[in-house]
């Protein structure tokens, strides 16, 4: 009797070390699974320009200050700026829905998608009427921003961009080739074109400190451009002096100083044409500014340093042309350096 008692302790025993073992083991199994998940998840996420790129989605704020989480690869998406157009369609992504375009920048590959109004005046309905998983809209305009509780309420996906400069673009590049996962595009079309910038910036003398002046001249308005907008900020990093920076507001569409551009005298002076019917436009000009005496004494018009710039690149965005708009603008300002 005695002798069951103790073969019954020592089989008790032996239970009890093969249910911990097993315990044990079950633990370690689970501690490893799920370090394994904790680390394919890293893997398979990355961070650039302050978006989060995961395995099925993409996380970012857009010019709402919103954070956004959108899944990839969206089928049936309307883009309300044609600049984004352009940075979407060249990052493999398909639409069914754009704004009208100019015939001065056509976006290849979109011709066949919906037509659903123009810049200021878009159709709400149309765009319902595609059933979009995905609508990018405009940040800068307070018109499509109306829009957007509409087409929250309807279930569909928003995000509002803002384009000003460079690095919006690089952005925006990272965002819509993340979304329709297409690395090889963001490579061509954000890391060569900016590996190739910066090539020209480097090349760009640094003791020059050439003035410039930039304008923007429509059939009814002529002001000047600073180096916080889309051109200026390309001839700032080209060491250029930017005389409207410090105009305290004397080169603006309502006080555009002929006499601030005197005092001045840049060696540069670029136009940026807006609108379509240059003879308006050009009799803007000639009325508000070539007209008085004192502009043909200007070193820039008197050295043929008055330049109208091409719209296609520096009244449209550039997007995937960037670099070529740098090298334009070195061309003009260092033509011993950059060949014409």
């Amino acid at each position: 009797m005695k002798k069951r008692g103790i073969a019954l302790v020592l089989l008790l025993i032996l239970l009890s070390s093969v249910i911990i073992g097993c315990s044990k083991q079950s633990s370690k199994l689970d501690t490893q699974k799920n370090n394994e998940t904790l680390l394919d998840t890293e893997e398979n996420t990355k961070e650039e320009y302050g978006i989060k790129i995961n395995k099925e989605t993409v996380t970012f704020t857009d010019s709402r200050n919103k954070k956004i989480t959108l899944n990839k690869h969206p089928e049936r998406v309307v883009v309300l700026l044609n600049s984004y157009l352009e940075i979407w369609a060249n990052a493999g992504g398909s639409v069914v829905g754009r704004l009208e375009e100019s015939k001065e920048k056509i976006v290849k590959g979109t011709e066949n998608a919906e037509v659903v109004g123009t810049q200021r005046s878009i159709s709400l309905e149309k765009v319902l009427s595609l059933k979009p998983d995905l609508v990018i809209l405009n940040g800068n305009s307070s018109s499509q921003m109306e829009l957007v509780p509409i087409l929250e309420d309807n279930g569909i996906g928003v995000t509002a961009l803002s384009y000003f400069k460079k690095d919006d673009y690089f952005k925006f590049v990272r965002l819509f080739t993340a979304l329709n996962e297409n690395e090889d595009s963001y490579k061509v079309n954000a890391l060569k074109i900016k590996e190739d910038i910066n090539k020209i910036i480097e090349k760009t003398p640094k003791n020059k400190n050439y003035k410039v002046l930039v304008m923007m001249a429509s059939a009814n308005t002529i002001k000047a451009y600073e180096s916080d907008s889309y051109v200026g900020e390309m001839l700032k990093d080209l060491n250029t002096i930017n005389i409207a920076d410090t105009s305290n507001g004397n080169l603006s569409d309502v006080n555009f100083s002929l006499e601030k551009i005197i005092e001045e005298d840049p060696d540069f002076i670029f136009v940026s044409p807006m609108g379509s019917d240059m003879e308006k436009i050009n009799d803007k000009l000639k009325k508000d500014v070539e007209s008085n005496p004192a502009w043909a004494s200007l070193k820039a018009v008197k050295e043929d340093k008055y330049i109208f710039l091409p719209k296609e690149l520096y009244r449209y965005k550039a997007n995937n042309r960037y670099a070529e708009a740098y090298e334009g603008l070195a061309k003009h300002l260092y033509p011993d350096i950059f060949e014409q």
